[in-house]
């Protein structure tokens, strides 16, 4: 597995922060975070957007996330349409139970359980047997407690490149 990405999945936790790490310039860590620019009736992303808020992705949206420092909390993502080459794409959301923060460790498995268990519906096969993998984004303590956040998101990506078009249905 990619060092990068083993990174992500241990580090990759959502919070709204007010420091946005899309990466593409010095300035974008001082603008906030924008929604994704979407079509009105399918709701695909149409526009690329270097810094769209984390909690504004949505199942199907694709994002570019490789050249990403998420060894620290994650507040927005760069998202492109999906007939773009991309990194990852967004397969499944859920929302962990409520009550106290389970802690990093818990929180990671939840999330990487969760998205496992996901991972069939969206690719058409188990995640051992796919050419791709995952890594989920999963909520912070600061989060979980200070605003609310129990949403998993899982992400799939393709370790050997980009892609371009949805993963949905890929079979392999």
């Amino acid at each position: 597995m990619n060092n990068k990405r083993a990174r992500m999945s241990l580090a990759a936790v959502v919070v709204a922060a007010a420091v946005s790490l899309s990466g593409c310039s010095i300035i974008d860590q001082f603008l906030p975070s924008s929604q994704p620019v979407r079509d009105a009736e399918t709701g695909e992303v149409t526009e690329q957007v270097d810094n769209a808020d984390v909690f504004a992705i949505r199942v199907g949206d694709c994002l570019n996330t490789a050249d990403m420092d998420t060894t620290e909390e994650v507040s927005d993502v760069p998202v492109v349409p999906c007939d773009e080459p991309h990194d990852d794409e967004v397969y499944a959301t859920f929302t962990l139970d409520h009550g106290e923060y389970p802690g990093e460790a818990a929180a990671e498995t939840l999330a990487n359980d969760g998205c496992r268990a996901r991972f069939a519906d969206f690719i058409g096969i188990a995640d051992e047997d796919s050419v791709f993998e995952f890594f989920p984004m999963y909520p912070s303590p600061e989060g979980w407690n200070a605003h609310g956040d129990r949403t998993v998101r899982c992400i799939v990506w393709y370790p050997a490149d980009t892609v371009v078009g949805s993963l949905s249905g890929a079979g392999y």
